[in-house]
């Protein structure tokens, strides 16, 4: 498992899973995997900075972004802060409703009685914890191996007349699976800084990669079919263009199984 070890044994403590209802650099020389060709593999860390076993998860999404530590997997990660903990006396300035209600609807097929943080689910189908680094390792490789849509993302731009709209290409290969499925569009910030002043997490410094701000549904890809649209976003004062990534995914409704992802880094 080498250095998807390394990386948590790097981390100053593990965290443990906490519901609303209960209230450093790695020393390493190895090289990152390149991405070039590598699978795409979304990982979603549902979070909040009002929840004091948070932070440890949070870091491992960052090490994760920077190390690509799966030869052959492009990590897609994303940061998904959510709404529970804002009531604890300190209000996540990047939690949404939207996200937390898009944590709500994965509980049940991944048989959850209640949404809780940290939670890591892979590619929309399958839920990790840091306790377990083989099963991790594991799972991270099985969805790096299996088949997948591809999704690009061409022409990525903010307008120059208009710098609070974003343009986007996006478009997939067709659909061979035996569901249809939603195509979406995550806006997120590639990196956070924030002084929490308050709640279990009070006079801590935290960072944060790859925040949502928000995820579209964009358009449906049929059964056998491919999709390809222009796209536009009009982004927030807070959505820095030069602060920006934008994801491109495909999954089944529910939400399901991802079955494709890219990710796309503004330059401009």
């Amino acid at each position: 498992m080498g250095f998807l070890l390394l990386l948590l044994s790097s981390l100053p403590s593990l965290p443990v899973a906490a519901s609303s209802l209960q209230t450093g650099q790695p020393e390493s020389k190895t090289v990152p995997s390149s991405t070039a060709d590598a699978h795409p593999v979304v990982v979603e860390l549902f979070t909040s900075e009002g929840c004091s076993s948070c932070p440890p998860a949070d870091l491992f999404l960052q090490k994760l972004d920077q190390y690509q530590p799966i030869e052959g997997a492009q990590l897609i990660v994303l940061s998904e802060h959510v709404t529970y903990w804002d009531h604890d006396g300190w209000k996540d300035p990047n939690s949404s409703a939207a996200l937390t209600d898009r944590q709500t609807s994965y509980e049940l097929p991944l048989g959850e009685k209640e949404c809780f943080t940290p939670q890591i689910i892979i590619d929309g189908d399958r839920e990790v914890t840091l306790q377990n680094v083989p099963h991790l390792e594991e799972v991270l490789k099985q969805a790096r191996d299996e088949a997948k849509i591809p999704v690009h993302i061409g022409a990525v731009s903010v307008d120059p007349s208009n710098s609070a709209l974003l343009r986007a290409h996006v478009d997939t290969g067709e659909n061979l699976t035996k569901h249809n499925a939603d195509v979406y569009l995550a806006v997120a910030l590639n990196r956070v800084e924030s002084q929490v002043l308050k709640g279990e997490n009070g006079g801590r410094h935290l960072v944060h990669v790859a925040v949502v701000q928000r995820i579209i549904k964009v358009g449906r890809l049929s059964k056998g079919k491919s999709y390809a649209e222009d796209l536009q976003v009009k982004l927030t004062p807070a959505e820095d263009p030069k602060n920006l990534r934008v994801i491109a995914f495909v999954q089944e409704p529910g939400p399901g199984k991802i079955l494709g992802a890219v990710l796309q880094k503004l330059t401009n």
